[in-house]
């Protein structure tokens, strides 16, 4: 037995306008407080980038969870799977195993050869100055794409709830939220960076619960009432099956490849994700860390199937495409659609939160990278003191803001799901292949390292501006234009292999060999963690 849910009316949003800026406003001045506290400890570098590594492995582990449930996660998969169904859950899948390749492959070994950020790794025994200035590259581009998503889905949150529909009211809601993040990062640095994380990762999976179960108890808590309900108000039986999105002709088929390889490589490589591992004490704890983030990672993404679904069934695709911000409203227009203006409210304070929390991860890892690798190691030769460096690194947050909201501006109204997983090819093809040559390949070299970090991030960065993804489509960035000549949406497919195989050729074909000594280090310190703790304290 089902129960009855009155249908959606989006103008009624209009009237909650006040209720929801009041629970932004609340949510935005508590952690701002919080940010404020925390900052008080902030006086060195690795106080700065890895919050004086004082976080216990479930406090990361849930640090982790916020940051690796972004905008993309709540608003964009659950849009994707109200909006294509079975081909829209794929993006679940593919972040869930992702974690994984992360758990089995990176986090243990990055935590023993590191410091502060994934330069600090591919450098250990490789020239430190061509590798760092690669890897802090490579680092800012991933950071830049996922700030992209952010900054998109930012807009179109907020455009649903004020009923702002025009391009100029929803440009100035991404330089609020850019404003915001500025000042999270400049204040608070890593830690309360972290401790924002933290209540968003618990806000979000909680009312992403409540919302669950509600959906769950109005279709009597059977799931094919639920999938049949949200076949029969789509109008279409292809929703619980595959190929509604992809599959449809060989090209598609290739793409959903290709986003699936982005998606189960990329997160093993994404920077802000990677950082989190230098915020913990010991080795041991970073292990803690991976294994208590999948607990709630994978709880949130079996929770986006029935929202999805859900979004589908009470909401209905027509509505949810109408609306301000699209395909990205159907999470907010379910929980209107339950709760009213109090859990609209609710949820879309999480959300937004969600989007603050991430960007601010996304801008302090940027910011590490290029005053940590490039300024400190490069430019200053390892003669700058802390201070200095914490210095540039608040300076490169404000350049990283004001670019990061240029480009949400750019790319608002895009599918946040689909953003995200440019930067996870991205990530994957200039960071992946040179981390596993690092850890696992004696044999690799400098010239393997730089060979593979710039093919793979130029051909990634090359095939997503030759793609459907920026011309060519009624969905582009440009919509006008129309020089896509590469047929795929997501370059994973090409680059990541691409990269791979550049990395081994330059490493086969380098004449000069590396430092045995430090290969031998970097392997005992890696697998062992003998003699990390001592190279990370000092």
């Amino acid at each position: 037995m089902t129960l009855m849910v009155p249908a959606v009316n989006v103008a009624d949003l209009k009237d909650t306008t006040l209720l929801n800026m009041g629970i932004f406003g609340l949510f935005v001045a508590i952690t701002m407080v919080i940010v404020i506290k925390a900052s008080r400890n902030n006086k060195t570098a690795a106080d700065y980038y890895a919050a004086g590594r004082s976080f216990t492995g479930p406090q990361n582990g849930t640090a982790i969870a916020g940051d690796y449930l972004s905008a993309a996660s709540f608003l964009g998969i659950t849009g994707a799977i109200a909006i294509n169904g079975y081909d829209g859950f794929m993006y679940s899948i593919g972040f869930l195993v992702a974690w994984l390749v992360a758990l089995l492959l990176v986090a243990e070994l990055l935590r023993n050869t590191g410091k502060f950020t994934m330069a600090d790794v591919l450098s250990f025994r490789l020239k430190q100055r061509p590798v760092r200035i690669a890897a802090a590259i490579s680092t800012l581009a991933v950071c830049f794409f996922y700030l992209l998503a952010q900054m998109a889905g930012a807009g179109s949150l907020i455009s649903l709830l004020l009923g702002i529909s025009d391009w100029g009211g929803q440009a100035l809601v991404i330089i609020v939220v850019g404003a915001l993040m500025i000042m999270y990062v400049l204040i608070g640095g890593m830690k309360g960076t972290t401790w924002v994380q933290i209540i968003k990762a618990m806000l979000l999976i909680a009312g992403a619960a409540v919302m669950t179960f509600w959906v769950l108890a109005i279709y009597g808590f059977n799931l094919s009432d639920l999938l049949g309900g949200a076949v029969e108000t789509s109008g279409n039986p292809n929703m619980l099956n595959p190929g509604l999105q992809y599959g449809k002709t060989e090209t598609s088929k290739l793409d959903f490849m290709s986003l699936g390889l982005a998606l189960v490589l990329g997160t093993a490589a994404l920077p802000h994700v990677l950082m989190r591992f230098y915020t913990v004490p010991t080795a041991k704890e970073a292990r803690k860390s991976v294994v208590w983030s999948i607990w709630l990672i994978g709880l949130f993404y079996l929770f986006t199937l029935v929202l999805g679904y859900g979004a589908a069934a009470l909401v209905g695709a027509d509505t949810i495409k109408s609306a301000p911000g699209g395909v990205n409203s159907a999470a907010p227009l379910l929980a209107f659609h339950l709760g009213g203006p109090l859990l609209l409210g609710f949820i879309s304070a999480v959300a937004f939160a969600t989007i603050l929390a991430v960007v601010a991860g996304l801008t302090i890892t940027a910011a590490a990278s290029f005053a940590h690798d490039i300024y400190a190691s490069v430019i200053a030769k390892g003669k700058a003191d802390a201070d200095t460096e914490v210095k540039v690194a608040r300076r490169t947050v404000v350049v990283i803001g004001l670019l990061a909201i240029a480009g949400g501006i750019f790319a608002n109204g895009q599918n946040v799901a689909f953003l995200v997983a440019l930067a996870f090819a991205v990530a994957a093809s200039a960071n992946l292949p040179t981390i596993v040559y690092s850890l696992f390949w004696r044999k690799f070299t400098t010239q393997g390292a730089i060979w593979s970090m710039y093919g793979g991030l130029g051909s990634a960065i090359i095939l997503i501006a030759l793609s459907p993804v920026v011309s060519g489509a009624k969905t582009s960035m440009i919509p006008g234009a129309n020089f896509a000549i590469f047929p795929l949406s997501n370059p994973g497919i090409v680059s990541i292999p691409l990269a791979f195989f550049l990395g081994w050729l330059g490493s086969v074909l380098d004449k000069k060999l590396e430092d045995t000594t430090k290969q031998a280090e970097m392997e005992v310190r890696s697998l062992t963690g003998v003699g990390a703790e001592k190279a990370v304290d000092h």
